[in-house]
């Protein structure tokens, strides 16, 4: 879902002065360079992987996507800054998503450099190597669909392709992030804040004398990030990411090196936006569900706009439907937490009644 100004295809970054995808080392500040390395078939284009300069080496924040396009150009633009893999010291990771974590985990054992995963991120792993070993009857995303009444997304989804994922690509990080802490970084001391809500075990980092918050999928400038596409399955991930946004706000107004999108100027103006956005689409949804009565999470979100035209659910491709039913799924649960809707278990998929 997009919310706020630009469209994230038409953005502008201003450390560079071009598009914020165009591939490049951008200065962000001194010592600190943007990477933007590419997404191929992916709607949001690029990753940004931060690369932070120290006395004894590199700390990259992120590692981008396992794809030998995106390795050679991370190459490319380490050695366009005087630097290479080899003086890469230390990863660390936001979350556990493939184009955050895969390129990260290949380097790091390659190359000897230390990675870094919030602990909460185990079990996504731990599935993914049993995946690997083992093989998989069925994605475990269908059985969120199914939780959220879309059967029918649920078997295009099993329809289509299923690559197992590769052990090589998954290794488990040599650091697991717990509770908050801080890394010093050359003169630098960096801040590692555990912000749970995208994902489980998602971090943001805070160089706060710089003024610069590594916002990872958090915080993104032009875009809100998925809600309930997560498994195994969060509980109460809505709950968990508008608290975790509450924690950034806690922080001093630092300026937004996101992983998709431009730099943008203020964590606290962003973070208002995106808590205002989830609080409407909760009203929406409340709304619904006492227009409708007893009704699914799919057919909630069939009532909702999405995307920043607020196009109509039936326009969404079917990989969009499905997470656009598992995030009204979070949203109806949050309204259950807050006593505003009950919810019935039912083999259609969970029932929410407004209470």
């Amino acid at each position: 879902m997009t919310t706020g100004g630009i469209a994230t295809g038409h953005a502008v970054s201003p450390d560079s002065g071009r598009y914020w995808a165009d591939e490049g080392a951008w200065e962000v500040a001194e010592g600190i360079h943007r990477i933007p390395l590419p997404l191929p078939m992916d709607a949001l284009k690029a990753v940004n992987v931060y690369v932070v300069q120290g006395d004894d080496g590199l700390t990259l924040i992120d590692g981008g996507w396992s794809i030998p396009v995106a390795r050679e150009l991370l190459d490319t633009s380490l050695r366009s800054i005087g630097s290479g893999f080899g003086d890469i010291k230390r990863f660390l990771v936001t979350h556990v998503h493939r184009d955050h974590f895969t390129l990260a985990t290949v380097l790091g054992h390659e190359y000897g450099a230390d990675v870094a995963l919030g602990r909460e991120e185990q079990p996504a792993l731990e599935l993914l190597h049993r995946a690997s070993r083992d093989g998989l009857d069925e994605s475990p995303f269908l059985a969120v669909l199914r939780t959220a009444g879309a059967e029918e997304i649920a078997a295009l989804w099993a329809a289509g392709p299923g690559d197992l994922p590769q052990a090589v690509d998954w290794a488990f990080p040599d650091t697991w992030l717990e509770g908050d802490r801080s890394f010093d970084v050359g003169r630098r001391r960096i801040d590692a804040v555990h912000t749970p809500g995208h994902t489980p075990g998602h971090y943001v980092f805070a160089d706060q004398a710089e003024g610069v918050l590594f916002s990872g999928d958090h915080v993104l400038p032009t875009i809100t990030p998925s809600i309930g596409f997560t498994v195994p399955a969060a509980d109460q991930p809505l709950g968990q990411f508008m608290a975790s946004l509450a924690r950034v706000r806690e922080l001093p107004d630092l300026r937004i090196l996101p992983a998709h999108g431009p730099v943008a100027p203020s964590s606290y103006q962003r973070v208002d936006e995106l808590l205002a956005h989830h609080e409407h689409r909760l009203d929406l949804c409340l709304a619904a569900v006492k227009e409708r009565g007893s009704v699914t999470s799919l057919v909630v979100a069939k009532d909702l706009g999405w995307t920043r035209h607020e196009r109509a659910f039936g326009e969404l491709d079917v990989f969009s439907q499905g997470m656009a039913a598992m995030e009204t799924k979070a949203h109806l649960d949050l309204l259950v937490a807050r006593g505003q809707v009950s919810a019935v278990d039912h083999p259609d998929g969970v029932v929410y009644t407004a209470s």
